[in-house]
């Protein structure tokens, strides 16, 4: 017997619906690429969506249709997010970060028919224009003053002229929930990046989870600035959710540093951000430099890497500000976890607090997880053994965007799919989960693991240390030692046996690095996060003390 409810598809364009209707006087604010401050509210963000919808049906896109966007995080490419998606093609946001041979290859492999861009990004545009494949019209997202006088560009269009032309009259057209709604590739950091292409159910399903107060806890109470970018992982799903409860979003633009941002967070009081530590470790040291503080910000969601718990203590202890460890993929949607307490933690004693923000936090609801040997078989909770995490629901990957790589999914004894995250976990009795490494980043020595983000994480409350990487080094003995990468703060002075000495009483004595180098810099990828496989090779004849 079926239920004798409503049938209602779960699309995005519900969720701009529902903003113009409760919450139509919400501000949304752009720092823009022209340099000055952008204000509009939820109701002109609908207006302006309907009318970029009829634009994209004037330049021919239909149903499927892939759209492009190279775009930092702002009003117009909000727009671009419910007018796409709602129209019925597919938004695909790419990162400007990666080598223009890999966009000229993720636009071919998406078929993008239309690219819209920021002005900032036009050299790149350029570049790669002529080496695409399926583009038929690009679009500067600007107005007609800020358009540029030369281009090498044919019949460039401009954003705000395609808007005029249109009425604001359109009608949200009702199809399958399971349609295709935006398109976005992984980092590529090994081989060609991988499209993940997310449905208009899986999206909605991902921004109920997320907002419940058990995750990132959104509401209209919220003013959220997320730093991460609008083309990783649609921004984790925030654009979405500020439409669900009614949020202020407020846009960084390209402006991503310390001073940027800490004028944005006091001048528009900025109450929730998101971000990478990256990007985190650059606002300290704004702050802290220059001896300003937060008056609004109580809430910080980071994700993408593993916080350092030395970050997490600072925010709190000297700044009044809360880390939420968050963690995902863009397999994911991307949230899969979150590190908020539970009731017994209330009365806990503040370390045992920290160690629970310490965590990457216990899964959302419509994720479910669990860790495996290395013979596939399931592995306890509540101990302190790790595995390769696996996942399964309904805002998880099936496969990827023209079964590239072929089929990820792994059967359990049932027959059951999960995906293999590539993360290396273990997970205690209360469900929290504590990443230990990936599984191609894991330091074998003798034939056990070394976890190499606790190291990494001990470096990083060392004083002296700015930023830290724990690789495999080569061993006669051992196979594998693990080896710290270390980048000093300025002005600092710290030694390689300071270092090491500094790990004493931390950890069980064999997983102690056996030795530390010093660089100006770790790589990082194009999504903040550290390249190790770059320093493994750079290292790969390092030399491990013998004694």
């Amino acid at each position: 017997m079926n239920g004798l409810m409503m049938q209602q598809p779960l699309l995005i364009s519900s969720l701009l619906v529902h903003a113009e209707r409760h919450h139509g006087e919400q501000e949304i604010v752009s720092r823009r690429v022209e340099g000055d401050i952008h204000r509009q509210s939820f109701r002109e963000l609908a207006l302006r969506s309907r009318r970029m919808a009829n634009a994209l049906a004037a330049l021919g896109v239909r149903d499927g249709d892939r759209v492009g966007t190279l775009a930092w995080n702002g009003h117009r490419h909000m727009e671009l997010y419910y007018a796409v998606s709602g129209s019925g093609a597919v938004l695909h946001t790419f990162n400007p970060r990666l080598h223009p041979d890999q966009v000229v290859y993720i636009a071919d492999h998406a078929g993008d028919s239309v690219l819209f861009f920021d002005l900032t990004f036009l050299p790149l545009v350029e570049a790669i224009a002529p080496r695409t494949k399926h583009i038929k019209h690009f679009v500067a997202m600007t107005d007609r003053a800020h358009m540029p006088t030369a281009s090498k560009l044919d019949k460039l269009l401009c954003y705000e002229e395609l808007l005029e032309a249109q009425n604001d009259v359109y009608d949200w057209p009702s199809f399958d929930e399971n349609q295709a709604s935006s398109l976005c590739y992984t980092s590529g950091t090994t081989g060609n990046p991988k499209g993940v292409l997310y449905s208009h159910r899986s999206t909605l399903l991902h921004t109920f989870g997320i907002a419940l107060p058990d995750a990132l806890n959104c509401s209209a109470r919220d003013t959220i600035l997320p730093v991460v970018p609008m083309f990783h992982v649609n921004a984790w799903g925030l654009p979405y959710a500020a439409c669900m409860v009614g949020a202020k979003m407020v846009f960084p633009g390209p402006g991503l540093d310390g001073k940027s941002l800490h004028e944005l967070f006091e001048s528009e009081k900025v109450t929730l951000s998101a971000g990478v530590p990256t990007v985190w470790q650059g606002l300290l040291a704004y702050v802290e430099g220059n001896g300003l503080k937060f008056s609004t910000m109580r809430r910080s969601i980071i994700g993408g890497s593993a916080c350092p718990p030395a970050m997490i203590r600072k925010f709190a202890e000297v700044y009044d500000v809360q880390v939420l460890h968050a963690w995902g993929m863009t397999e994911m949607s991307p949230v899969g976890t979150a590190a908020v307490f539970k009731t017994k933690h209330l009365n806990a004693t503040q370390e045992e607090r920290y160690a629970v923000m310490s965590t990457q936090g216990r899964a959302v609801y419509g994720v479910d997880m669990k860790i495996v040997g290395e013979d596939g078989q399931e592995l306890p909770w509540g101990t302190q053994t790790s595995g390769d995490v696996l996942v399964r629901g309904p805002w998880i990957v099936q496969r990827y965007f023209r079964d590239e790589g072929g089929d990820p999914i792994v059967p359990d004894a049932h027959g059951v799919g999960w995906f293999p995250t590539g993360d290396v976990a273990r997970i205690d009795a209360d469900g929290y989960m504590q990443i230990t490494d990936r599984s191609k980043d894991v330091i074998k020595s003798g034939g056990d693991w070394i976890g190499s983000i606790d190291l990494e994480n001990i470096a990083m409350a060392h004083p002296a240390v700015a930023m830290a990487a724990c690789i495999a080094a080569k061993h006669p003995k051992w196979d594998e030692r693990p080896l710290l990468v270390v980048v000093k703060k300025p002005g600092v002075e710290v030694t390689r046996e300071a270092l090491i000495a500094f790990f004493d009483g931390k950890i069980a004595k064999w997983w102690t690095p056996d030795d530390v180098v010093f660089v100006d810099a770790i790589p990082l990828g194009a999504t903040g996060k550290m390249l190790k496989n770059r320093l493994r090779e750079q290292f790969k004849d390092h030399t491990l003390p013998t004694a």
